[in-house]
């Protein structure tokens, strides 16, 4: 078996290729970071730098011609941008590739999306894999969901290829961008003090990244799936945000202290930093939807994912804060 692993440099990709290296799988990395990329050269990974949003055919043929599964982890995944990138980060790069693999008749395609496309500034505990709310939240969970119709339209044009949607709610590891480092930003930036609607006490779901590759593997092992299925990805142990925070802060000796504020407040704030990033065209600290994001209670339904492909999470919550503090410790953010 021959993996094609898109987003490879950073991430879930970079976890990814890591994980099928230490197997022993054959892994085709590709990605946008040529500095990152040839890191994984150095340790004997075939890395093909692309830009799935204007894949030509000499880079198609080269990235799919050995492969017979793709896991396509490459994304525009940030709460603020201009629409244009994400739509063709996020739904020109999916429609290109899934054309491409089953073109080319690939076995397995595993896509991943976001319970993002769920968030609609409500609480909401369990949501199953049929939600929609009615309007979608910002431009990642747009184009996010419209990346999801590029696959569906994959599976009834490409029947030789079964493609797999998958949805890790709140990844946070090694080599995470997003999460870990926002946090450490935003106690930087406010001398050791964290401003928490609720007090930190949100009800939410968390991915360990290796839970999510151990999914993307029973995704491309299983048989009997159904093409098109999407499945809800968490450590299936929902958490109080607070309680993670001091987990992972505390291991790691930084001083803090979580203030209180009224999520009418922070989400009025939020607002305005918005309204001025369309001046300064710099990223607002906090976004409205980050806000919501951490204001309202958000667990997801993980049923059909134990009993269609067998995930049952072999890291734990406190497991992951282990290794992700052991990552930063070696590495920094």
């Amino acid at each position: 078996m021959t993996i094609l692993v898109t987003g490879a440099t950073h991430g879930l990709g970079r976890n990814a290729v890591n994980y099928l290296k230490q197997q022993g799988t054959d892994v085709i990395a590709t990605g946008r970071d040529l500095h990152r990329g040839a890191q994984l050269q150095q340790q004997d990974i075939s890395f093909i730098p692309a830009d799935l949003s204007q894949l030509s055919q000499l880079q198609s043929d080269a990235l799919l011609a050995q492969v017979d599964t793709v896991w396509h982890c490459a994304a525009l995944s940030s709460p603020w941008g201009k629409y244009d990138d994400f739509y063709a980060a996020n739904v020109i790069a999916t429609r290109n590739l899934a054309n491409q693999a089953g073109e080319r008749g690939i076995k397995r395609f595993v896509h991943i999306s976001t319970p993002s496309i769920y968030f609609n500034f409500c609480h909401h505990v369990n949501i199953a894999e049929d939600y929609l709310p009615e309007r979608l939240v910002n431009h990642y969970a747009h184009t996010k969901w419209l990346a999801e119709q590029e696959i569906q339209r994959a599976v009834v044009q490409y029947p030789d290829t079964t493609f797999v949607i998958l949805r890790p709610r709140a990844l946070f590891g090694p080599e995470d961008r997003v999460l870990i480092p926002r946090i450490l930003s935003l106690i930087k930036q406010r001398n050791g003090v964290l401003p928490l609607p609720r007090g930190g006490e949100t009800l939410m779901d968390m991915t360990f990244v290796m839970n999510a590759v151990q999914a993307m593997w029973l995704a491309t092992d299983c048989a009997g799936i159904d093409s098109g299925s999407a499945y809800n990805i968490t450590n299936q142990q929902p958490v109080a945000l607070k309680q993670v925070i001091e987990q992972l802060l505390s291991r790691l000796n930084i001083e803090y202290r979580i203030k209180p504020l009224p999520y009418w407040i922070l989400s009025r704030l939020a607002g305005s930093m918005e309204l001025w990033s369309q001046y300064s065209h710099r990223e607002p600290a906090f976004t409205r939807y980050s806000m919501g994001a951490l204001n309202f209670d958000m667990t997801l339904d993980s049923t059909k994912a134990r009993q269609e492909l067998g995930y049952i999470p072999r890291y734990s919550i406190d497991d992951g804060i282990d290794l992700t503090v052991r990552w930063i410790k070696e590495n920094g953010v």
